[in-house]
């Protein structure tokens, strides 16, 4: 009895090999929208709606175009590139479409697909902005979603004004960063 229960109990080891990672990303998950100002309904949403667009996008223009979608609070900040303003248009309106969208941001460029070089560049930007949010110490840094494009720094949240203020001026003086475009929501 006791081999037959261990060799059960053997057996069953390779089928758990998977349950870890998707215990520990929905725990993950779970404290990112525990601290997150948007509802977890919304929070999925987002998720959803960036999905769908993205989805939208790929069957339409497979790789003729570069674009990300960053859903916050329903509100789409499109950012990449296009190889026309007909194709800026159509995007936008396929991502207008999608259920719960209610605004789009479009900051599509109308430009040659960026390199690897370029978004490795940007991901880095990125990284330091929220490095420097974490190191003041100003506000709550997960508060503002960051968002990196050709040395352009987006910054979407649910934000206070001098919350915005303080991001704003950290990504600003921040070395490499060219602009900043802000897409917050205030909440005063």
């Amino acid at each position: 009895m006791r081999i037959a229960i261990l060799l059960m109990l053997a057996g069953l080891v390779p089928m758990l090999n998977g349950c870890f990672p998707v215990v520990a990303t929905g725990v993950g998950a779970g404290v990112v929208m525990a601290e997150d100002r948007r509802t977890s309904g919304i929070f999925i949403e987002d998720q959803g709606i960036e999905l769908k667009s993205s989805n939208r996008i790929g069957e339409k223009f497979k790789d003729q175009v570069h674009v990300n979608i960053t859903s916050f609070n329903r509100t789409v900040l499109l950012t990449g590139e296009v190889p026309d303003q007909q194709a800026q248009q159509e995007v936008e309106a396929l991502v207008k479409q999608v259920d719960n969208v209610r605004r789009v941001q479009n900051e599509l460029a109308v430009a040659g697909n960026s390199s690897y070089a370029a978004r490795a560049n940007d991901a880095y930007l990125t990284s330091k902005v929220k490095a420097r949010f974490l190191d003041t110490k100003k506000f709550q840094a997960n508060h503002v979603k960051v968002v990196t494009e050709r040395g352009t720094v987006y910054l979407l949240g649910l934000v206070k004004r001098q919350e915005a203020d303080e991001a704003t001026e950290i990504a600003r003086t921040t070395g490499g960063v060219q602009k900043v475009v802000r897409v917050f929501e205030y909440l005063d």
